[in-house]
This record gives structure tokens, C-alpha cells and sequence, in this order.
């Protein structure tokens, strides 16, 4: 008699992973090598291994010059792991897709179809019949009744400390922690971003591109902060008149501002 295994050789679920984006504004390796050692600061774990997307599209025009195979080694001396392509012109998709990269449209990190799948698309819907009538009479439509707006999603609450190594993200929503998140841990969300306690580590909010999150803390001393994928960090430490104060960092432009709360102070 056959014995019915106890599990399946491999099994399939849905895993949310958060990529950092690498938007690019140059094409030239050496002052994309210079950029990325001062952002680091020299430390050698300071992408600890993240998934990257590059984003080509502001230099779109010169993208023809980019040196796929050096880029990629590039990014992963900085321990950035490059897994996809944003922002290409179709001309460079074959080229891409030959260095094993994938193509996002930036939607959600889904990935662009191929020339093939377009080229079937557009067969099938010439090939499709259209049927014709006469036409239809005008019949008055009445006005939908109105309906309750949908709630809003339910935010993600942490009762307890973030540890070191331990990474937390709220995805498509808030996150509210209101214990302390310690130093090496990285908390994310979608949303804005609510730590009622001591802020360590790094936050990351808006990380689906939401310029309009929020990080807020009672205590600020956080390795990185990032709102919508801008960023800054704090070797320096945080402001002398922010580190004992609750505040709240937003995005202005393309510049990480902090404030305290109740206070006109800025940085």
C-alpha cells in the first residue's frame, strides 16, 4: 500500500518583499560608485542585502549608455541586489530582460509583459468580430443612489518592542507601535508611520510611493528615515533640540523635514 506523504515537496504562498528604489540620474559608473559610498558612509552593511529596482526613468534619454552587467555588480558591492528595471524605454526591454532582470511598471512592483504578449493582444482584438446594430433608443438613467464610502484600512498596531534584526510592514496602511523600536530594526508602512515610544532603527513610510506619509515619535534617534522613498540618515546624530521631543517628519519637495510637534522649530 502506498503511504500518502505528510507534505508536498515545495508549497507556493503569497509573500509581500519590499525593494528599495535606486532611481538613477546618471549613467556613469564611477560617480554612481561615488554617490553610493557617501550615502553609505563606509559601512559595509548599510543595504544589508535589499532587493533593488532601478529606475531609469529620469534619464531615459541616455539610458542606451548603461552598462547593465558593471551596474548590477555595482549595486551589489553596496549589497543592493538588483531584481528589476523601471522606467525603460521598449528598445532596451530585450537587453534587460538578458541580464535577468525583470520589467516593473511601477504598479504594485508588477511586471511589464513582453513585446510578445502586446503583439497577441492586439491580434486577438483585430481578429475579434464587431458585431453592428442599430441604434440603441435613449433611454433616461437614473441617478445612482449614493453610497457609504468604503472604511479605510485598518492600521497595523505593535504592542510590543521591535527587535534588533526584526522588520515590520504595514502594507497598504498605517503602522502604530507603541512600544520602543530598537536600534538595527526596520519598520515600514505603506501609510504614515506612529511610534508612541523611543524611535531607533529605521522607518520607512509611504514606501509604496505616498508622499503624503507621515512618521511621528515621541523620541527621535533613528538610524534612516524615508518617506516615498527619500531618505536621510543620521551619522551625525539627531538635532540637539529634536532628540527629546515628539515630532513629526514629513516630505517637502524632495527634502526630509523635521519638526516638533506643538513647535515652529524645523530641520
Amino acid at each position: 500500500m502506498s503511504k500518502t506523504p505528510t507534505s508536498l515537496p515545495i508549497e507556493i504562498k503569497i509573500s509581500t518583499v519590499v525593494a528599495i528604489s535606486t532611481i538613477l540620474h546618471s549613467a556613469d559608473p564611477i560617480a554612481i560608485d561615488a554617490a553610493l559610498k557617501q550615502m553609505t558612509g563606509g559601512v559595509a552593511d548599510f543595504f544589508e542585502d535589499e532587493f533593488a529596482v532601478i529606475d531609469i526613468a529620469a534619464i531615459a534619454d541616455e539610458a542606451g549608455q548603461i552598462d547593465w552587467e558593471s551596474l548590477v555588480r555595482l549595486l551589489k558591492k553596496y549589497r543592493l541586489n538588483a531584481v528589476a528595471v523601471r522606467g525603460a524605454p521598449a528598445g532596451l526591454h530585450d537587453i534587460i530582460r538578458a541580464h535577468d532582470l525583470f520589467l516593473d511598471d511601477g504598479s504594485s512592483g508588477a511586471r511589464t509583459g513582453g513585446a510578445r504578449d502586446h503583439a497577441t493582444a492586439a491580434a486577438a482584438s483585430a481578429a475579434a468580430p464587431v458585431a453592428e446594430s442599430a441604434p440603441a433608443p435613449v433611454v433616461p438613467v437614473p441617478a445612482p443612489a449614493p453610497t457609504a464610502p468604503s472604511a479605510p484600512a485598518q492600521a497595523l498596531i505593535i504592542d510590543t518592542p521591535v527587535r534588533a534584526g526584526q522588520r515590520i510592514y504595514a502594507r497598504g496602511t498605517d503602522l502604530i507601535i507603541t512600544a520602543v523600536v530598537n536600534n538595527g530594526a526596520e519598520i515600514i508602512a505603506d501609510g504614515s508611520i506612529h511610534v508612541y515610544a523611543p524611535l531607533h532603527g529605521r522607518a520607512l513610510a509611504g514606501a509604496s510611493g505616498n508622499a503624503d506619509a507621515r512618521i511621528f515619535a515621541l523620541q527621535l534617534e533613528p538610524e534612516l528615515v524615508s518617506i516615498a522613498g527619500v531618505y536621510r540618515t543620521f551619522d551625525e546624530g539627531v538635532p540637539a533640540d529634536m532628540a527629546r521631543t515628539p515630532v513629526q517628519i514629513r516630505l517637502v519637495g524632495d527634502r526630509i523635514d523635521i519638526s516638533s510637534l506643538g513647535s515652529a522649530n524645523r530641520h
